[in-house]
Order: C-alpha cells, then sequence, then structure tokens
C-alpha cells in the first residue's frame, strides 16, 4: 500500500465525509473512479479504513452531558492494570478509556444526562473500579474540535 499525497487525502475525506459518493471522491482527489475505489477497497483490506459509521451528537439527540473523568491507580503493577482495564470496558456510560502518562493513570469520557446521572455513574460504577485511589471529574461546556479517528486496539 502506496501512503502518498493522494492516499492522505483520501482518508482525510472520507474521515470527513465517509458518505462521499466514490465519483466524487475520485473527482477531488484527481483519480478515475476506478482507480480511487481501488485505493479505498485496498485501504479497508488493510485494516485501514475500519468502518463507516454515523458520528450522533449526543447533546442533541439524547441531551447528554460530557464529562472528562481523570483516574490514579492504587499502584502500576500488570494485574492492577488488567483489572481495571477489564471492568471499564463493562461500563456503559464511558465512551472512551485512555491509558495515560502524567498525573493521572486514566482519562476517560463520560457521557451522562445531567448532574444526578453522573452522580449516579461516580458511585455505582466509577468507585467501585479495582485500584481507583482518585477521581477527578470534569464536565465540558462544549466542544470546540472533534474529529474522529479510530484508533481502538482491540
Amino acid at each position: 500500500m502506496i501512503f502518498d499525497r493522494i492516499t492522505e487525502s483520501i482518508l482525510r475525506i472520507l474521515q470527513h465525509d465517509g458518505r462521499l459518493s466514490n465519483a466524487d471522491l475520485a473527482q477531488r482527489v484527481g483519480l478515475s473512479p476506478s482507480a480511487c475505489l481501488r485505493r479505498v477497497r485496498l485501504l479497508e483490506e488493510r485494516g485501514v479504513i475500519r468502518g463507516y459509521r454515523a458520528v450522533i451528537d449526543e447533546r442533541s439527540a439524547h441531551k447528554l452531558t460530557t464529562v472528562i473523568v481523570q483516574i490514579t491507580l492504587e499502584r502500576l503493577t500488570d494485574e492492577t492494570l488488567r483489572r481495571f482495564e477489564t471492568r471499564i470496558r463493562e461500563c456503559p456510560d464511558v465512551r472512551e478509556c485512555y491509558l495515560m502518562t502524567g498525573e493521572a493513570d486514566y482519562l476517560l469520557h463520560v457521557a451522562a444526562r445531567d448532574l444526578a446521572d453522573y452522580e449516579r455513574i461516580h458511585k455505582e460504577e466509577l468507585s467501585r473500579l479495582p485500584g481507583v485511589v482518585r477521581i477527578q471529574s470534569n464536565f465540558a461546556i462544549r466542544p470546540v474540535v472533534q474529529r474522529w479517528i479510530s484508533q481502538d486496539s482491540s
């Protein structure tokens, strides 16, 4: 697979508009429709393009609030990390979870309906996670930039 300027353009354009027709995509990147389709299919086969999805504005559709949560664990052993990561995957209100460097060990994106709902999530889910010694919650006021790049390693 050649990662050149055209491939990068294809990825950037599809990231912004995954519903764009192949003919329109080909025109925008300067390829014939057949050459463009070959590149897109190869990107899909190689797993670079892992799928297409609708990005839902949760604030409009469900009236959800974004909470950014920093989690600190008691110790960073393989077993503690494994237990935490196994359990966090089971929390339905956690939209994203990242292992971090710096002060906090994990950074979470949590979706809550309101303050009372977040209190429930904090009490019933986050505070019961194994190895947690500190939870710091920050409520997002509004999104400024949102780019949807899947970096899922599963």
